[in-house]
Parts: C-alpha cells; structure tokens; sequence
C-alpha cells in the first residue's frame, strides 16, 4: 500500500527508535524557528529569532540559527532598491532652523516626531505614504496613505499622530524641507498644535535619518516583497503591517528587542510606579 520495501520499512523503524536525545532537541529547535520565521511572514532573520529564543528560556548561538535556516533556505525578505524623489523643495516657503540638530534620543514618548513622506507603487497607480514617527518609542504614531503628494496627505497623518497621542505643547516636530511641510496651511496646524518646528538641511538625509530607516525597512521588509493589484488592497495590507506588526509586534535593537507599543507600555508602568 505503501509502494515501501518491507527491509526499507524495517529500517525507517530501528532509526526512528535509536534517534538520539540531541536529534530530537535539534529537530524540536528547528520547527520552533520555522514558526517564529514564518509567524514574522519571513521578515526576522537570526539576529531576531535568536533574541526571541533565548527570552523563551534557550541557551543558543545566533551562529547556530543562521546554519540551521540557510540548510532549510529560510531566508528573511530581501529586495533591491528603488527611489522614487518625494521632496521637492524647489520652493519659496519659509524654512524652519534645524533644531533638531541629529539628536534622535528623547527621554519619553511625545517630546519629539519626526516625518517624511515616501512612495508605494500599486498596479492601479502611484501612491504616497506620509508617516509621523516618535523617537523614543520608535512608533508611528500617525501615518496617511493616498494617490497625491499634497499638503493634505501629511495634514492627516498629523492629525492622526495628535489625535492619538495627545502630546503636550512644545513637542518637537522635524521633517524635510518638502513643499508639503512648509505649506502655509501646515505651518498653520504646527502652531495650532503648539508644536516646535525643525527642518532638516538641504540635501542631507541624515538630518532625518530616523524616519528614512523606517521607511527602508518598510520597503524592504513589505513593499517591495508585496505586488498590490489595487488602491483598496494597498491601503489594508499597508495598515496591517503598521498598526498590527510593526507598532505592537515586530522587535527592534534600538528597544531592547521589545516591540514600540511594548516599549511604550513600560515607560508608562514604570511612571506610575514612581508616582
């Protein structure tokens, strides 16, 4: 029935009795990281897997996670690169000093954001992603999706972010010099918010090399491993990732390998302990 010969069944039987504990520790070992792999939709590689085992309770080597997933081909998303500019700071506009000055730290969430803009291409036409990110937590805390650039896209993912945040007067806001930040109309709801305003220098992308790293994992991670067929579709998988993995699942260095809303969470615990 089995298209086996009865010798070979015979084998089969004697090696699966005489496997050996550390086989079936290695075989159990390999099966949890193909979870955890897979569970992440192929974005963790061993750095991240290896974390989230030894916090389980596992003495491991990341050297040993990687040899097991490369002799199973489990190999975290990979793409290549393409820009798209999104910053046109061929403008009049007022511009705002860098106050900012590249320092990423904060010592709690809301005291200072950062923003950019960048693209995602969809099958049914150009899209444009605004995103609002808090350097302490490494949260998005406010994020827009549409098919223009406008100073409306970045005014909803603004309002998004203090809608959501509540921050107090003074926060630090720090974006390019796109014609989209130094609008009238979004310098306008900057000062509305009681918010500071600081601008990156021209031509220098590391003056907001925070929110351009979240960008370069969301195209590599996401983006450019993901076809999107229609608007519709872009827009629910784009919030999926952001809302569901990134913001409360996906573990960053930076944080201790705890996920943004995790991290936040603490700081927040820890306040009301001291209180």
């Amino acid at each position: 029935m089995l298209d086996v010969s009865r010798s070979g069944y015979y084998k089969w039987c004697r090696e699966k009795q005489n496997e050996t504990s550390y086989q079936k520790r290695r075989k159990a070992l390999l099966a949890r990281i193909t979870y955890l792999f897979l569970d992440s939709k192929r974005r963790y590689g061993s750095p991240k897997i290896t974390t989230i085992l030894r916090r389980e309770g596992g003495r491991i080597s990341e050297r040993l996670v990687g040899k097991l997933m490369q002799e199973n081909g489990l190999y975290s998303c990979v793409s290549k690169k393409f820009r798209v500019c999104t910053t046109d700071s061929n403008h009049n506009n007022p511009i705002a000093p860098n106050v900012l000055n590249q320092e990423f730290t904060a010592t709690a969430p809301n005291q200072k954001w950062v923003a950019d803009i960048t693209y995602v291409p969809c099958r049914e036409g150009r899209l444009y992603l605004a995103s609002v990110l808090d350097l302490y937590t490494r949260k998005i805390v406010g994020w827009r999706l549409d098919d223009r650039m406008t100073t409306d896209l970045v005014s909803d993912a603004l309002d998004m972010a203090y809608n959501t945040q509540k921050p107090k007067n003074g926060l630090l806001h720090h974006s390019d010099r796109g014609s989209q930040y130094t609008s009238e109309a979004y310098r306008k709801k900057l000062e509305t918010y009681s918010m500071k305003v600081s601008m990156s220098r021209k031509g220098n992308c590391y003056d907001n090399a925070c929110i351009e790293s979240f960008h370069s994992v969301l195209k590599k991670e996401f983006i450019y491993c993901t076809k999107f067929r229609t608007k519709e579709q872009a827009h629910q998988e784009v919030f999926e990732y952001i809302e569901l993995f990134y913001n409360r699942k996906r573990i960053h260095g930076s944080l201790g390998y705890l996920s943004p809303e995790r991290f936040e969470e603490q700081y927040y615990k820890r306040l009301a302990v001291r209180k």
